[in-house]
């Protein structure tokens, strides 16, 4: 009798999933079409993740690997929000537009160096350098 429970048991939860398998692997699809379409309009592939709750898709993000100089944000944005509008099915509660960005700043580059002048054109003294005695 107990296995008879079990077996129940992992039966309907089985069952239960099948939804969720669904949901999951066409919201993947969904990301991966966002994805090319950004590449393809702005030239930068982002990565994009999507969160759902019961069903309903609550938030897309859209993870750029580096900052996007090229437009400013607020047409980026727009960009970004139609590409999402385009390709899943639902909307969105919220997109969340990211950027990645290197852990340290850069370091700042050093001042140039003037150029040495060489030991055999300095002048010590009357026509004398330091290197070379004159002749």
């Amino acid at each position: 009798m107990l296995r008879m429970a079990a077996i129940l048991a992992l039966a309907v939860s089985v069952a239960g999933c099948g939804d969720f398998v669904s949901t999951f692997t066409d919201g993947l699809n969904q990301a991966k079409a966002v994805e090319a379409e950004l590449e393809q309009s702005i030239g930068a592939k982002p990565r994009v993740g999507f969160n759902s709750h019961n069903g309903k898709l609550t938030s897309v993000t859209v993870m750029f690997p580096a900052l996007y100089e090229s437009k400013p944000l607020s047409e980026l944005a727009e960009i970004v929000r139609s590409a999402v509008r385009a390709n899943f099915k639902q909307a969105p509660g919220a997109i969340v537009l990211s950027f990645a960005v290197p852990a340290q700043a850069a370091a700042p580059a050093l001042p140039a160096k003037p150029p040495v002048p060489h030991l055999d054109k300095l002048p010590i003294g009357d026509g004398e350098s330091a290197a070379l005695p004159r002749r």
